[in-house]
């Protein structure tokens, strides 16, 4: 039973003034005129694989708005608002033989009118861009923000305050676009050819706490709040369009890392997504990653663990993006083919490649393709077992009748098996057991090979480990198959120990450093060492065409030596390591029919004049030293 409580007339009327008031403002909020604050993509071309583009407009008031261009060449087709009123989706078809320029979109509701900018971008030429990276490559990992400063008038950017220290391991320390510029002459004299940076977009301009650290910053690029801008601490887009053309000058390619899993927490579409379904949860709803990798492989998982690892928000920080959305899908593969058309990138990187739907990368690496021939896609999957990471190399149609389409993967087994070999002397057999498993990958060759990235601590960091031990690792790194990856210093034996520390500022990269490892003279002797180590074998890789693209088979593994030859058509290649504490004594039988007589084997690392080996039939007795590795050439 309810009771129905009557107010007095005159408390009515009393209020009346206050309702209206009310009421009116409701109308004036109502009513207020359209805005337009952000368009993503920003523009677009002629002629593209991609047309109509799916334009998103962030703003204010964008309910029952009708869109307009104003200039020649574009047509407006399906327009849709979000229900908050703060988004449009527009379909943008540009004619055939629209001019590049800068158009205009009329943006109209009955109360009121905006204007938002479109241009019709100019197409980059083909010629010497776009060209992806191959086993021909080595992939020179940078952290721009930790590497070099070139541009001093960054270090602290406007809009940015208070987040440039150098002593705040976890804050911004002034490297930028412009510092991997003026050190592309160091990088080509080492012998790399390809060079990739974490990411460039902008990320958040304050300091954050986490459960890890307070007084954090977004230096590393992993965080983006807008990803059609460059990072102000890095430098512009037009900085960025100068490092891939100075790069292309000089031989050097561009390798770009894409986040297409996550955005960084403050992301205006964190808080006011786009779509309801935008991302897997909201900033105080969402599911914890728990990097159940494996169970994204099996046909009948944990559902629980599957989807806590598939639709988990990254360090239960991240805003994981929901791919299965069409529009949030869409946005991710025309940003990527935004960066490519802007810049003349040579490929990209995709990191926390296993945490989004296989489906859609399946559909996000035919459109790079349909648009990018020639590029190519290497992903992260860290995880050390093969059978887990060969899931996820494209190529095949896997149990879910998906083909993820993607091109090459990071080999994290052969990262864990090194380490274990040349830091923990565990058996040689831990590198040839990686090997055997290269059956479950559509294309072992083309898998890109490290020893260390910004992940993990550095080598030299790890117990157990010594620069005769690194120079090991790089020599079996850069004669084994596939394409291989340094980290910024490694080079140079860079020490580090758990993420920031692997972090550190190149040293001579920065005002104020006290030496310049950058030249020969700035180098203590053991760097100096590691690094003339590095180079002679990236000359080899360059020289002979079997150290990059032959065939690889291993011929002995035993107390320590590891011995392999790598054959193309044009010649074949002996590798011998010996990772024990003793002299090696080595009987190595050769493949295929023994020449008669045995043929010549010359030593070209190390060098030794005079000392050229004879194989007796198809067998040839070495000698290497302690912790030694040589290479011998078939003459």
């Amino acid at each position: 039973m309810h009771t129905r409580i009557k107010r007095p007339i005159s408390l009515a009327l009393s209020l009346l003034p206050v309702a209206l008031l009310l009421l009116a403002s409701s109308a004036h909020a109502d009513g207020a005129a359209p805005e337009a604050v952000k368009v993503e993509p920003p523009g677009w071309w002629a002629n593209h694989s991609i047309n109509p583009v799916r334009v998103l407009i962030r703003g204010r008031n964008l309910k029952g708005a009708r869109v307009e261009s104003l200039g020649a060449g574009l047509s407006i087709g399906d327009t849709r608002a979000s229900e908050s009123g703060n988004y449009l989706f527009v379909d943008v078809s540009i004619s055939a033989n629209a001019a590049p320029g800068r158009r205009l979109l009329r943006i109209a509701t009955p109360q009121g009118v905006t204007e938002a900018a479109f241009d019709v971008s100019e197409r980059l030429g083909r010629a010497g861009r776009f060209r992806g990276f191959n086993p021909d490559d080595c992939l020179y990992l940078i952290m721009p923000d930790r590497f070099s400063d070139g541009d001093l008038a960054l270090d602290n950017a406007p809009g940015a305050p208070g987040v440039f220290s150098r002593e705040n391991p976890r804050s911004y320390h002034g490297g930028d676009i412009k510092g991997i510029i003026d050190r592309l002459s160091y990088l080509k004299d080492l012998g790399v050819t390809a060079i990739w940076t974490t990411p460039v977009y902008d990320n958040t301009s304050r300091l954050k706490d986490y459960e890890w650290g307070k007084n954090v910053t977004d230096y590393h690029g992993y965080g983006a709040v807008d990803f059609y801008r460059v990072e102000e601490h890095l430098g512009t887009l037009d900085t960025y369009r100068q490092l891939v053309e100075r790069a292309h000058a000089l031989g050097l390619k561009i390798i770009q890392d894409q986040v297409a899993n996550h955005s960084g927490p403050d992301h205006p579409h964190a808080s006011d997504p786009p779509t309801p379904t935008w991302f897997n949860g909201t900033l105080k709803d969402h599911r914890a990653n728990v990097f159940d990798i494996k169970s994204l492989t099996e046909p009948n998982p944990d559902r629980q663990r599957f989807e806590d690892t598939l639709r988990g928000w990254f360090g239960n920080t991240l805003p994981d993006f929901n791919q299965d959305d069409p529009e949030a899908a869409r946005y991710i593969i025309q940003n990527a083919i935004w960066w490519l058309e802007m810049t003349g990138l040579d490929g990209i990187r995709q990191d926390t490649f296993p945490f989004a739907p296989r489906r859609f990368w399946s559909d996000w690496n035919r459109a790079l393709a349909r648009a990018f021939p020639s590029i190519n896609v290497v992903g992260e999957v860290f995880d050390q077992r093969p059978e887990v990471v060969s899931f996820f190399q494209g190529g095949r149609a896997r149990f879910d009748g998906v083909d993820s389409r993607l091109n090459t993967l990071f080999d994290f087994p052969s990262y864990f098996a090194i380490r274990d070999v040349f830091i923990r002397n565990r058996p040689v057999t831990r590198l040839t057991e990686v090997l055997e498993a290269d059956r479950l990958y559509t294309d072992p060759r083309a898998l890109v090979t490290f020893l260390g990235n910004h992940d993990v601590p550095r080598f030299m960091s790890e117990a157990g480990a010594t620069h005769e031990g690194l120079m090991l690792a790089f020599t079996y790194l850069l004669t084994m198959r596939g394409t291989p990856q340094l980290y910024y210093g490694d080079e140079i034996g860079m020490e580090g120990r758990e993420d920031p520390d692997n972090r550190r500022d190149f040293p001579g990269g920065f005002p104020g450093d006290s030496r310049d490892a950058f030249t020969h003279a700035g180098r203590t002797a053991p760097e100096r060492k590691i690094f003339d180590h590095v180079k002679e074998l990236l000359g080899l890789r360059a020289r002979y065409d079997s150290l990059r693209r032959g065939d690889m088979r291993v011929l002995l593994a035993k107390e320590g030596a590891l011995a392999y030859v790598r054959q193309s058509s044009r010649e074949r290649v002996l590798v011998v390591i010996n990772n024990s504490d003793r002299p090696a004594s080595l009987s190595i039988t050769l493949p295929g029919t023994a020449p008669e007589p045995g043929r010549t084997w010359r030593y070209i690392s190390p060098r030794k004049k005079g000392a050229d080996v004879r194989a007796s039939g198809n067998v040839i007795d070495v000698s290497v030293s302690p912790r030694e590795s040589i290479i011998l050439l078939e003459e």
